[in-house]
This record gives structure tokens, sequence and C-alpha cells, in this order.
């Protein structure tokens, strides 16, 4: 391995999009630019240095309003780590900064279709995410 981990496999693990009726839908077409992006990391260790990572985006409204559509998918990813990668430490920044760099292009543009497939097309991720910033602001 030239790099410090292998991707054997990825693939969508879970996708869900709610939208309860035909009100909400118009109110959320109108209103999903006040949604936010959020990303949540997990991983579990596999046999042989291996790792499951799950990679979770939400798209959620914060507002208080009852007119809500609910987007997710979990974006699961086999890793192989090197066995010279011995420190926790590396690993973990291997887990949540490096793969994710990795599969992020292919994560967004599964999201994005989900969105446009749920009747909201034209949707954009404006802000791309910055995992080395997460990533050093998450161990300072």
């Amino acid at each position: 391995m030239s790099e410090k981990f292998k991707i054997f496999a990825e693939f969508v693990k879970d996708l869900s999009s709610e939208t309860k009726d035909l009100e909400t839908y118009l109110h959320v077409k109108e209103y999903l630019k006040n949604y936010n992006l959020n990303i949540e990391i997990s991983s579990k260790p596999l046999k042989n240095r291996f790792i499951e990572v799950n990679t979770k985006l939400s798209y959620l409204d914060n507002s208080q309003t009852n007119k809500k559509s609910f987007f997710e998918i979990i974006y699961a990813t086999i890793v192989q780590i090197d066995e010279k990668v011995k420190e926790k430490k590396e690993i973990e920044k291997i887990v949540l900064c490096d793969v994710q760099n990795k599969i992020y292009d292919n994560l967004e543009k599964v999201f994005i279709n989900l969105l446009k497939d749920s009747g909201y097309p034209g949707i954009k991720i404006e802000k791309k995410i910055d995992f080395e910033q997460l990533y050093n602001q998450r161990s300072s």
C-alpha cells in the first residue's frame, strides 16, 4: 500500500427522503435554501485491520415549522489500515479526514441525486466540507 489505507468497498447503507404531503412539499420547495447540511462520522473495527467507516449526511430544517422534509444518507466505506500505522491518533485522522476526502465526491453526488429525485431539482451544496479543518478543530 502506498497510502496508509486502502478502500475495499463503498456503498449506500441507508437512504431516506420523507415529505409527508403536498402542503409540506410546496413549503419545503420554497424554504429548502434554509436547510443545513450536517455530517456525522462513525467507525467500527472489523478483522485484519479493516474498519467500517459510516458517513452520515443529513439535510435538516432547524426552524420551528411543522412543514419539514427529511433527507439522510449513510454511506459506508470499508478500509484496511496499513500495518505500519500503529498510533490511534493516526488511525483517527485516516477515518475522519483522509477517507472522507477520498469518498466525498461520490457521497455528495448520491445525496444531491436523492434531493433531485425527491422533487427538489437544482440543489447544489455550495460550501465544500473541509475535513482537515474539522479534524483539527476536533483535535484542539
